[in-house]
């Protein structure tokens, strides 16, 4: 089995992954709200039950640590592919950090990161 690699050190920047994942087809902009992940057309709205995570990444500033996020890069089981940014730490928006939580763990995974494509097994 892969071993999830979270972050690059030489990304300074989400911007860094978000452009090699929308040439992968993650082109979406999520949001959450009341509960649900919205897609940036808002043609749907998905429960935790329906979304895998494929990768995620985390970020801390490049001149103050404490600027902390996390890229997620999900699918739905309709086939929509993109990303949602969230803070972490006491900055997290709540309501993205509990959508993420609530998404079973069996639909959170690493195997589409960049960083381990092409890492061997």
């Amino acid at each position: 089995m892969k071993q999830p690699d979270y972050s690059d050190p030489n990304a300074k920047h989400e911007l860094d992954y978000l452009e090699l994942y929308e040439k992968k087809g993650y082109t979406e902009n999520f949001r959450v709200e009341n509960g649900k992940l919205i897609a940036s057309q808002e043609k749907s709205k998905f429960s935790p039950e329906q979304v895998k995570i494929v990768a995620e990444h985390r970020y801390e500033g490049m001149s103050n640590p404490s600027d902390q996020s996390i890229l997620y890069v999900i699918e739905t089981d309709e086939d929509c592919k993109g990303t949602i940014i969230n803070s972490y730490g006491p900055t997290a928006n709540l309501e993205v950090h509990e959508f993420i939580e609530s998404i079973p763990d069996d639909q959170k995974g690493h195997d589409e990161s960049i960083l381990n494509l092409d890492k061997d097994s």
